[in-house]
């Protein structure tokens, strides 16, 4: 059944994802050997929603998916991960999305991406469902679906007085209205270059990007930095948070649990540096499994992983 008052509403992508690990990442051009290919579930709204439901908030899924192969994969693994298929529509015209991702031995990966039907998810087909754009307490969404339906889902929220989280990946040019709809936006460092125009490279360069961000309407910026952390900004000041230290061996979803868990944080009401450590953590333990939405951490695991890790003060930029 949906969730009558959920937590979270995700819109969002659902993808099958074709891992191969690498040696190294090829050069244009070039042919490289790769190890045994993993067939996993994936899509940033996918991830995103079981992040956050993992991470203990009640979560309402919206998206699109074939009516094929793939997207009985897709649903049987929604509906296993405790979330409704109530919000799902079926497209009886074009495949699943899928992605194929390669990853180093390091983390470091490469994805390309077909989305198929998440790309036909329409305004049109969240209508249905306007209550629970309206009636959560977190709005979560991402750039995988067509713009104009993330612009009327943000609008929809932000007219109920919604906490709005626009995750803008994988990045591309936003209208100027839409940043006044978005309470935080969460781009990595090419996001965020490509969003600000300024090249992030580091800390300081973060800082900068986010403070235009904010001077494009949103209320808060938070860039994540891969082992270089976050940048947290508001208009009340920026602050850097380390991240945590862990063996990576496949970032594939890392961003996506920083942002599902982030979401459930702010949900439960925490304020937003405190919602920033627990999605701080969970990206950092997505980073130590290999695999999209079985690296996703539960709540005892972020739980058992924060008690290890003390809070350390952000520190002001």
């Amino acid at each position: 059944m949906v969730t009558p008052m959920p937590d979270v509403t995700v819109v969002g992508s659902a993808n099958m994802d074709f891992t191969i690990p690498v040696r190294r990442l090829p050069a244009p051009g070039e042919t490289v050997l790769g190890g045994d290919l993993a067939v996993s579930h994936g899509g940033k709204g996918a991830n995103q929603a079981v992040a956050a439901s993992r991470a203990g908030a009640a979560v309402a899924f919206i998206a699109r998916v074939g009516r094929d192969g793939h997207g009985e994969e897709i649903r049987r693994r929604l509906l296993a991960s405790g979330l409704s298929l109530e919000t799902i529509v079926e497209d009886l015209e074009v495949p699943s999305g899928v992605a194929y991702i390669l990853v180093e031995p390091q983390g470091v990966n490469e994805i390309v991406v077909a989305p198929g039907s998440n790309m036909r998810l329409s305004p049109a087909d969240l209508e249905p469902y306007a209550s629970l754009l309206r009636g959560c307490r977190v709005l979560l969404t991402q750039l995988e679906t067509p713009l104009d339906t993330v612009h009327h889902a943000l609008a929809q929220a932000r007219r109920a007085r919604v906490v709005t989280v626009l995750n803008p990946a994988p990045a591309r040019p936003l209208p100027h209205e839409m940043y006044a709809l978005v309470d935080y936006i969460t781009p990595n460092e090419t996001e965020a270059t490509a969003l600000s125009g300024i090249q992030v490279r580091d800390v300081a360069s973060a800082r900068e990007a986010a403070r235009r961000l904010l001077a494009g309407g949103c209320r808060g910026a938070i860039i994540t930095l891969g082992a270089a952390g976050a940048v947290l900004a508001t208009r009340d000041g920026a602050w850097h948070y380390p991240a945590f230290p862990v063996e990576a061996v496949d970032s594939t979803a890392a961003g996506d649990a920083f942002n599902g868990v982030l979401a459930a944080r702010l949900a439960r009401g925490d304020p937003l540096g405190e919602a920033a450590r627990w999605a701080s953590a969970a990206g950092a333990l997505a980073c130590a499994r290999r695999g999209a939405q079985e690296s996703l951490p539960d709540l005892g695991a972020l739980q058992r992983f924060l008690a290890g890790h003390p809070p350390r003060p952000p520190v002001p930029i």
